[in-house]
């Protein structure tokens, strides 16, 4: 699973993560900050991407319209990158499971 995280996360994020999501991407390196959700929805489903995002609008869309893309909705406040990252790294198994279930477009993780 490729992740495309969303502006309110940390372009740093990708680095840190890219050995277990390799080929993920931040919504800034694509042209995309300051897109509309839907841009960014559009893009992620074109490209096989998951949203990553604390971005309650998101899970709206995972809701209504279904995946693909799938949304992985971060519960976490003002964390820091490095508690996202850890947050992502121990919950990767279900995010394993999240993207190889058809039957799932939302993921919700606090921490």
């Amino acid at each position: 699973m490729k992740l495309l995280f969303d502006e309110n996360l940390s372009p740093r994020l990708v680095a840190e993560l890219s050995a277990l999501w390799p080929g993920s991407t931040h919504v800034e390196t694509i042209g995309l900050r300051g897109a509309t959700d839907a841009a960014i929805w559009d893009y992620a489903r074109a490209n096989n991407f998951a949203i990553v995002s604390k971005d309650d609008d998101f899970r709206s869309l995972a809701l209504v319209r279904g995946a693909p893309p799938k949304v992985i909705w971060l519960q976490v406040g003002n964390a820091s990158t490095g508690a996202i990252a850890a947050l992502l790294r121990n919950n990767a198994i279900a995010l394993a499971g999240f993207a190889t279930n058809p039957l799932e477009s939302l993921l919700a993780l606090s921490g």
